[in-house]
């Protein structure tokens, strides 16, 4: 494995290692004003929501580290503790990559990239017309990280008004990851979308107890078939199937062949087990599991 010392690397090369592995990460495309009213856009992926009462998010613009300088984004915000923060899809990603171009001072991104500045209804800064998501916010503080090339500026911000297009939107009026089409960050030129088979579910162990992992027989727990996360789906169920429902699935078409024809029993059942679990059925796949044999 390779051991990395961050004093021992440059700040690109530590750069770089830990963009690649801390990733995907969302975007903030965060619009700002300064005291004379000149408006900034610029994407950012040190970005995350930290509280949701109050509702709280953070992101950092980042003192160059070939120059130590700083961004109009950071130095607008300690003049004007306003900033909208603009969610990011793929319909719009290669504008907001047009927009992270360090453009001189006073030159306004959304022209620049061609994207539609919206009044918002708090704060100065515009929205982005584009964006399936914005939320205009306060900033309640910008705290330094540290004072050399590379270190981050940590822009915490109270969402004041949240403003979401109808059109990501499912009929319970929660949003639809595959309707907001969102995209993120990976290391280097690299980006990843939310989309398709890019998007899975798994259930939250909040509202059970799961019996945990060292509680799955051993056969089973120490199968050649079965990965650490069929392991972990099975491992989150708090009541087996009874011994009746076990028999009584013998008669499975599928199973009937395994347990009478097949040369090997057990990985023909952990295989046809791990199916059923990839599809989310779970009591189906202990049914299979529990079989004798």
């Amino acid at each position: 494995m390779l051991r990395i010392d961050p004093k021992e690397v440059s700040v690109g090369k530590m750069h770089g290692y830990l963009l690649g592995a801390v990733a995907p990460r969302p975007i903030a495309f965060a619009s700002t004003i300064d005291k004379e009213g000149n408006v900034n856009l610029s994407p950012f992926s040190f970005f995350n929501c930290f509280s949701a009462n109050p509702p709280i998010l953070v992101f950092s613009p980042a003192r160059r580290g070939r120059d130590n300088t700083t961004k109009h984004t950071y130095e607008n915000v300690l003049e004007v503790k306003e900033v909208v923060i603009n969610i990011v899809n793929y319909d719009m990603v290669e504008q907001m990559s047009l927009a992270s171009t360090e453009y001189g001072k006073g030159v306004n991104e959304f022209e620049k990239a061609g994207l539609t500045p919206v009044a918002s209804e708090i704060v100065g800064p515009p929205r982005v017309g584009e964006a399936p998501a914005a939320f205009e916010c306060k900033v309640i503080e910008v705290k330094p990280l540290g004072s050399e090339g590379g270190a981050g500026n940590l822009v915490i911000c109270e969402v004041l008004l949240a403003h979401i297009k109808d059109e990501i939107l499912d009929e319970n009026q929660v949003i639809d990851p595959f309707k907001l089409d969102a995209v993120a960050r990976m290391g280097g030129n690299w980006y990843c979308r939310a989309q398709g088979e890019s998007i899975f579910e798994i259930p939250k162990p909040l509202t059970t107890l799961g019996m945990g992992v060292d509680q799955i027989p051993e056969r089973i727990r120490y199968s050649k078939v079965l990965t650490g996360n069929n392991l972990g789906r099975l491992g989150n169920t708090e009541v087996l199937p009874t011994d009746d429902e076990v028999k009584a699935y013998a008669v499975n078409e599928e199973v009937g062949k395994i347990l009478t024809g097949s040369s090997d029993v057990e990985g023909d059942l952990h295989r046809l087990a791990q199916q059923h679990l990839e599809n989310g059925n779970v009591k189906t796949a202990w049914k299979i599991l529990l079989q004798d044999y």
